[in-house]
This record gives structure tokens, sequence and C-alpha cells, in this order.
């Protein structure tokens, strides 16, 4: 009798073991929805990283108190931006050298308009992870304002598109 009962045991639990589903929960090493990397070079000497310093970006949509995050007033020669996936454009508000005055407004700074065209293509990655963008043929345009620090850019590939953060994807220089 206690062998049957211990055997009923570990019966059980071996079946609700096995039975039971794994958890749905997407792992952080998992790739998902790219961002757009940009490195920035030196115009003069196009093979030399270039510092932008007091960088300021935003959202062309966007108040300059609503900054990228890690975007705030920095400096740096590398920029990870994010697409939107609900639209084929975005616009950005790049501003260097910006000074906030006491009231968090923006008192000085050039800023330069840049423009990311795009078509997009959902992913299925797994269940637990659902959905990812991949952006296809993407194009990045420096609006022209007559002010311009950022002189030019370049893609890394031809036809761009935007499928991991692994490299840069797109070079401009000042």
């Amino acid at each position: 009798m206690k062998k049957a009962s211990l055997l009923i045991i570990v019966l059980t639990l071996i079946i609700s073991y096995y039975s039971c589903e794994r958890d749905d929960i997407c792992p952080e090493s998992t790739p998902t929805t790219p961002s757009l990397i940009i490195d920035v070079f030196d115009f003069s000497n196009q093979e030399n990283k270039k510092n932008v310093f007091g960088l300021l970006i935003v959202g062309a949509d966007r108040q300059d108190t609503d900054a990228l995050p890690d975007y705030d007033i920095v400096s740096s020669n590398n920029l990870i931006l994010p697409l939107k996936t609900d639209e084929n454009t975005t616009e950005y508000r790049l501003i260097k050298e910006t000074v906030r005055g006491d009231d968090g407004l923006l008192t000085s700074g050039n800023e330069d308009v840049i423009s990311i065209n795009y078509s997009r293509r959902e992913v299925f990655v797994s269940k637990a992870c659902g959905y990812k963008t991949i952006f296809e043929n993407v194009t990045l345009t420096i609006v022209d304002d007559e002010d311009n620090w950022i002189l030019s850019e370049t893609p890394l590939n031809p036809n761009q598109s935007v499928e991991d953060e692994t490299s840069a994807h797109f070079n401009i220089f000042h």
C-alpha cells in the first residue's frame, strides 16, 4: 500500500511537471525592434569621429524639454535613435551647443532637422516577444536651413535597412 501511494505521488509530480507550460517571458537578449545608429565624424578629416558638444535631441514634433533619454545636453559621437513603428517617417531636431536658461527653456544652440524615411516590415519573433519592425529602404535627409552644422550624411549600405543594432547605419559629418 505504501509503495502504491508513493508511486501515485511520484507519477502525479512527473505528470504535473511535464504538463505545465513554460512562462511566456521574452528574454532581454532577444532582438526586438532596432533603433537607427548614426556615427558622427569630422567633416575636415572624415576618418576621425568627432563629438557634438552640448547635444540635445528632440522629436521634431516635441517641446525642447522633451529630450530623448540620454540626449539632454550631452557630448557624443554616436547616436541611437528610435524610429516610429506606426509611420514611415521620423524626424528629429539635433541641437548642438545647447544652453538652457534658469527656467529650463533653450536660450541658444544651433538646430538641424533630420528626416528619416523608410518602409516597415513586421517580423514575428516568438509567442512571448510578439512582433518586431524591420525598417527597409532607409534614407536620411538633412533639412536645409541655411545654417546647418551637419554638413553631409552617408548611408553605410546601398538600400540601407535597419534590422539590428550591431553597427552603424549612417555617418554624418560636421
